[in-house]
């Protein structure tokens, strides 16, 4: 069951890390405007504004989880 997480928890970090770089990257591009440069496009700040606001302790959260898992897992033993 441990390992079932682990993989759900990796997954869920592999989205969210995508989904910040491509926010970053629709900016760089030019697909999205960005008139206050804080790398979060502006259509996306009104709807997910929380996201990115907490986005550093959500990926501090989901590695600690992983970290735990890994430490229950059979991957490594």
């Amino acid at each position: 069951m441990t390992d079932i997480f682990l993989i759900i928890s990796c997954s869920v970090a592999v989205i969210l890390l995508f989904f910040f770089w491509f926010a970053k990257q629709s900016i760089k591009s030019g697909l999205s405007k960005d008139e206050n440069k804080n790398n979060i496009p502006d259509s996306w700040e009104k709807k997910l504004g929380l996201v990115f606001k907490i986005k550093n302790f959500i990926i501090l959260i989901i590695g600690i989880i992983i970290g735990l898992l890994l430490g229950n897992s059979s991957f490594i033993q």
